[in-house]
């Protein structure tokens, strides 16, 4: 993880945010070659979920929205993590995360901790507060920064929401949220979607935006931080097909990680939730988990929301979000499948999955549709400049590429390489005179000489 890091910094991926004033702890900044590969993942998604369906509309919602909205949804009391303190250090954790840690380290003898203290998994965040307690201080859980054993206050509630205030006051009638998540406006506007769309069901509404979590313990690098982007989906269904849609769903995403974006097979596996662990609105939750130098974590959640949001909704605001079937003349309330994933957190799975060392040679094995530069063109020497940069203008009108004249050709592919460009195009004056130019393939090292009037062809077909 250390290496990804240091290659995100040094080749231009990701930077440390506000760094030049001593950085803001979990801050992190795209910089030209991240925001690239973050806005091809993007737009791979919407390509592939929105653009070649029928039955799919993309929308964009406000960060900001009414505070009634997250009290429906039960955001303003039920969106928190388990907060624990150590009473000598002052310092705050996330209490299940630190049981996981525990019942890792404890590999098979973890099963004991069941008949111990009476519960009925190993799975921490679904225990009561109370239980995490017990078992945090009768383990003598360690504080992972100290490696000393300390007295824990009791387990909390810790809301995740972040809080701002509206208009020219600062108190509680003028507070609203950023939103913690991007779903609840597709809830909200399902009439004006129904109305002004004319689609029937099912149908499914996307969105790709930024979310913030006052998260308790973010870390690993962009894994899990404060401020992100989400790209969710729902799929409206009608009652009854929701759990056969959502077995579709599985497949539709794992489908996406290896055959648009090529991650590897095992490195992503699917955990379906047992049913103590399923949040109290979903008849059935499946998440992908991708296997991070750290450990497998979910990257892709896939939830089954049966009616639970769009019913909040409709009591809260005394409107009336049910779906007309002319099909089978009756009024319902639809199911919802969520697909969720978050674009950050796809991005670094990308980036682990890329990473490659082969013959004291790393490199990011990205698939050309993901990486962020396509082509680079070399001059050989910077005095022939004047025949590159006419190679230059025609590949840039169809590809995104980068110009680089510095240093050995040598030094400049292994730069390349680093970010993952899977072709370079170099100009030597030799085959320029034959109308030729050499094409450099990332993977196999292998050169081609290709002529320049086929160039933009040549690089399009392997491109797909």
């Amino acid at each position: 993880m250390k290496d990804i890091v240091n290659l995100c910094q040094n080749r231009g991926f990701v930077f440390q945010g506000s760094e030049i004033y001593g950085w803001l702890a979990n801050s992190w900044d795209y910089g030209p070659y991240g925001s690239l590969m973050k806005e091809n993942i993007k737009n791979l998604w919407i390509k592939e979920f929105v653009q070649k369906r029928t039955d799919m509309m993309l929308q964009d919602a406000a960060i900001l929205m009414n505070p009634q909205v997250w009290v429906a949804s039960g955001h303003v009391w039920g969106f928190s993590d388990p907060l624990i303190d150590d009473k000598n250090t002052k310092e705050r954790f996330r209490a299940d995360k630190l049981l996981e840690d525990l019942i890792e380290a404890m590999w098979e003898d973890a099963a004991s901790l069941q008949d111990k203290y009476w519960i009925s998994n190993l799975i921490p965040e679904s225990w009561p507060l109370e239980k995490q307690t017990e078992v945090m201080r009768w383990e003598s859980v360690k504080n992972p920064n100290t490696w000393e054993v300390w007295d824990w206050t009791d387990a909390k509630k810790f809301n995740l929401m972040f809080r701002t205030s509206q208009w020219v006051t600062d108190d509680s009638a003028s507070t609203i949220y950023m939103r913690p998540e991007t779903a609840q406006w597709i809830f909200v506007n399902f009439a004006n979607i129904l109305r002004t769309s004319r689609r029937k069901l099912p149908f499914w509404v996307a969105q790709v935006g930024k979310a913030f979590r006052n998260e308790i313990t973010p870390g690993n690098f962009i894994f899990r931080t404060r401020e992100f982007e989400q790209m969710e989906i729902e799929y409206f269904v009608e009652p009854g097909k929701d759990l056969e849609a959502h077995a579709e769903w599985k497949e539709k995403c794992m489908d996406f990680l290896t055959n648009t974006l090529s991650l590897k097979n095992y490195n992503l596996k699917l955990r379906d939730h047992d049913e103590d662990e399923l949040s109290h609105y979903s008849n059935a939750t499946t998440d992908i988990e991708f296997k991070f130098p750290f450990g497998w974590w979910e990257l892709w959640g896939i939830a089954d929301r049966t009616d639970f949001d769009l019913k909040a909704h409709m009591s809260e605001s005394k409107q009336d979000l049910s779906y007309f079937d002319p099909i089978n003349n009756k009024r319902y309330i639809p199911y919802v499948i969520e697909p969720s994933v978050w674009l950050t957190r796809l991005f670094l799975a990308t980036l682990v999955d890329a990473y490659t060392i082969e013959e004291n040679r790393t490199y990011l094995k990205l698939d050309p549709k993901v990486a962020p530069i396509k082509i680079w063109v070399l001059p050989v020497v910077k005095k022939i400049s004047d025949i590159a940069k006419p190679i230059y203008s025609q590949l840039s009108e169809d590809f995104v590429c980068e110009y680089d004249d510095v240093w050995t050709i040598g030094k400049r592919y292994a730069r390349f390489d680093e970010i993952g460009t899977p072709f370079c195009v170099t100009i030597d004056s030799n085959n320029y005179e034959e109308w030729k130019v050499t094409v450099r393939h990332r993977d196999s090292m292998e050169q081609e000489l290709v002529e320049i009037s086929k160039l933009n062809e040549y690089i399009r077909e392997r491109l797909k």
